[in-house]
């Protein structure tokens, strides 16, 4: 199982992740994020970061050339577009990086049809819990809504992960929606503070879902 810690600022912590098992590291370029890492973490400090794991860019309805910028100043793999981007834009992007489409759901929205627009348009899904704003919510977001779609693109799962959900987790990851999850998405659930991480808490949930 794949882990993604998302909202990260501290780049020593972000090398810890790599030595405990996570996969990606996801970093918040929206100003209006109290995990903003654009004031926290500069390119220069980004390029001394280890490579041992992906960096992930978390973007809200940025403009295309500055967020190519953005890709380029801070060396990322890879971008997660988290507002109200189109197809055409996504496909532009994924040109030039892979590209991770947010989609932030409720239980009756028409996930089949939301996403049928982005499938050649983007690399990767990702699924999350609606909410006022963009951006995670750190509500929980009820997995069964994932249950009765037919999902045919890799994708990671988000809303609200936190200690103690492991077992339910696994057992979702053994059920035919989530034939193409590729990573878990955690983030305010393991923190002191906005973008400082619990790395106890952090440490022992990727421990356990790699069992």
């Amino acid at each position: 199982m794949r882990i993604k810690v998302c909202g990260m600022t501290l780049p020593e912590q972000v090398n810890a992740l790599a030595e405990m098992g996570a996969d990606l590291a996801g970093f918040i370029f929206y100003s209006k994020s109290p995990r903003f890492v654009g004031n926290k973490l500069s390119p220069e400090k980004m390029k001394k970061i280890g490579g041992g794991i992906g960096k992930v860019g978390v973007f809200v309805n940025t403009p295309y050339e500055e967020l190519l910028q953005t890709v380029e100043s801070y060396r990322l793999d890879i971008v997660q577009l988290h507002g109200d981007e189109s197809p055409i834009f996504c496909e532009k992007v994924a040109n030039y990086v892979t590209v991770i489409k947010a989609f932030r759901l409720s239980d009756n929205d028409p996930l089949e049809w939301m996403v049928r627009p982005f499938h050649d348009a983007s690399d990767m899904y990702m699924f999350d819990t609606l909410g006022a704003g963009y951006g995670g919510t750190g509500k929980k977001f009820d997995w069964k809504v994932l249950s009765d779609a037919v999902i045919d693109k890799l994708f990671l799962l988000s809303g609200g992960i936190e200690p103690g959900d492991e077992e339910k987790l696994k057992a979702f990851a053994k059920e035919e929606a989530a034939r193409k999850l590729f990573a878990l998405d955690i983030n305010s659930k393991f923190e002191f503070s906005p973008g400082v991480k619990d790395m106890d808490r952090v440490k022992k949930f990727i421990q356990e879902m790699k069992a």
